[in-house]
């Protein structure tokens, strides 16, 4: 038996082609991070209908304070996981995605928590509640969520509250409209408006849908014609009638 010395050849050629791409993969999916570092960090916030709650400053000093801000530090030390479940411990953050690039730049994007009423309750307290119920603390941005005030504890503002903002979010026209909630030792809640001298009982926090529906029609074929100040109290407790209370004169 003769040995084919050029098809031995052709076969180890072959061989070392594909171990040589095997490593040029290997070696492209897994870059040598030893000598790289960090030099840039970008953060994006999603946006969000109510703006201001969180930029990026609050996150790169976050980052800084839990000693996790990567710039300048080689890429191969740099935690990503660490990061998002420490910026996840943010109030202000809904879900947080870290992550790197071959050229050394490290990407923080991130959605944050929708606050949907803000409440000053009369015990002091004074906090934002998402559109899950979470209560998120106080900042020193402003604002135009309507405000809950009243003998307010955490339990009915998780609750009933909650399901009120998550109405006016949904209703840009009464988002506008509400400015405060004034809720009652019985938890019921009149509301006080931004356009009109007057105040509005909406009674429990139930049937919002109904409620502000026939709350709507009276504006449009009461109070138009009547004028915006002829009532100081209009009470929408009891289904399919609006009671009125005159304004003195």
């Amino acid at each position: 038996m003769t040995f084919n010395w050029k098809k031995s050849a052709i076969i180890l050629a072959d061989g070392l082609l594909a171990v040589y791409l095997l490593l040029a993969v290997t070696a492209f999916n897994h870059p040598d991070e030893s000598s790289d570092v960090c030099n840039e960090v970008n953060i994006h916030i999603e946006e969000s209908v109510v703006k201001g709650f969180l930029n990026a400053d609050d996150i790169k000093t976050q980052l800084q304070r839990a000693r996790l801000y990567p710039l300048g530090d080689p890429i191969n030390t740099i935690d990503t996981r660490k990061m998002e479940e420490t910026l996840r411990q943010n109030p202000f953050v809904k879900e947080a995605q870290v992550y790197k690039s071959q050229t050394g730049h490290i990407y923080i994007n991130l959605t944050q928590r929708l606050p949907i009423l803000r409440v000053k309750a009369d015990n002091g307290e004074d906090y934002y509640l998402d559109e899950f119920g979470n209560i998120m603390p106080n900042t020193h941005f402003v604002s135009e969520l309507a405000i809950a005030t009243g003998p307010v504890n955490h339990a009915y503002a998780q609750k009933a509250l909650t399901r009120v903002g998550r109405f006016l979010m949904n209703n840009p026209l009464w988002a506008n409209q509400v400015e405060q909630l004034q809720v009652l030792p019985d938890g019921s809640i009149e509301m006080v408006p931004r356009v009109g001298d007057h105040i509005v009982y909406l009674g429990k926090p139930v049937k919002l849908d109904h409620k502000f529906s026939r709350l709507e029609k009276f504006y449009r074929y009461g109070l138009s014609k009547a004028g915006w100040n002829k009532y100081s109290y209009i009470s929408l407790e009891f289904d399919n009638q609006i009671i009125c209370k005159k304004r003195k004169l």
